[in-house]
């Protein structure tokens, strides 16, 4: 009998640790049928979560603003995330955490009151948002015209969720284009996000993220952290598409990656077509950060 292959990575469902192949959902669960799904991402590097602490806290308020209710406490939730991690022996992983609507108790009903709401979680090998060469480069990022994130009236963006059907159909308009990955204003034009990262911009001797219409990024929180410690100021204010094409250097934030770089936004070259100055700084400070242990928890590869 052959040894159990659990590099691919694990999942944790209804109380049992499997391999990431063996994860599956019923059909009918809402999660799938509606993505009617809150959820969050850590990742651990070198062994270490980093701010895993923030993860969950937001997950928290992730589950209220949803009005998803799981049996899991916090520390379940940490609990559950180190056994997945060590199980599958990743020392560098993408570690999801997710709570689904789930499937109505009374057949048929399409009443979400009506819904067991359930947890589960999963990890695979790191996941870079932007490859590696990528980032090296400067990302070339595509905004397009007609299409706009979602009205934060709607969707509240600051609930982590799987309604990507804006995101999708950029990242298919941008990939046709030649472009690395997409970016969406809203309705009014204001620079918003892409799928899995924020954004930021340099003008002068300020840093400006936008302050709505995105989700509050832990690395966004973390960049935001790093301007201070370098005595950089930083505001959090809305940007037109004007102004970010009007930018000095521009930068992503992304669990999958950190802060990304950005040489290109449709046909505006940044920063001499590579890294900006800040850009440079900030990432690899944000790296250093990863071995502070007020930052970090080591994971248990022996529980």
């Amino acid at each position: 009998m052959s040894a159990t292959d659990w590099t691919a990575g694990a999942a944790w469902m209804k109380g049992r640790v499997m391999p990431i192949a063996e994860a599956s959902l019923p059909v009918t669960d809402w999660g799938l049928t509606h993505s009617d799904i809150t959820y969050d991402v850590v990742h651990a590097w070198d062994g270490r979560f980093f701010r895993l602490d923030d993860y969950l806290s937001r997950f928290e308020r992730s589950l209220d603003k949803c009005h998803l209710s799981i049996e899991q406490s916090r520390e379940d939730i940490r609990s559950i995330l180190h056994q997945i991690v060590s199980r599958a022996k990743l020392q560098r992983a993408y570690v999801s955490f997710v709570a689904s609507r789930g499937q109505p108790s009374v057949p048929g009903s399409r009443d979400p009151r009506d819904c067991i709401n359930h947890f589960y979680a999963w990890c695979v090998p790191f996941i870079w948002v932007f490859s590696e060469p990528v980032i090296q480069r400067g990302a070339h990022l595509y905004v397009p015209e007609g299409l706009h994130r979602i009205g934060e009236s709607s969707v509240d963006p600051t609930a982590k969720n799987y309604h990507w059907g804006d995101f999708t159909q950029g990242l298919i308009m941008a990939k046709d284009s030649g472009y690395d990955n997409t970016l969406l204003t809203d309705a009014n034009g204001y620079v918003t996000e892409g799928p899995g990262f924020n954004l930021f911009i340099v003008k002068g001797n300020r840093v400006i993220t936008p302050k709505s219409g995105v989700l509050e990024g832990i690395t966004r929180k973390v960049a935001i952290e790093l301007c201070h410690h370098e005595e950089i100021a930083v505001v959090e204010e809305d940007i037109s598409l004007q102004s970010l094409m009007e930018a000095d250097e521009v930068f992503a934030t992304t669990t999958g990656g950190g802060i990304i770089p950005v040489s290109r936004i449709n046909q505006r070259i940044f920063s001499n077509d590579g890294a900006g100055e800040i850009s440079r700084i900030l990432q690899e400070r944000y790296w250093q950060w990863h071995s502070d242990p007020s930052m970090s928890e080591a994971i248990n590869y022996d529980g």
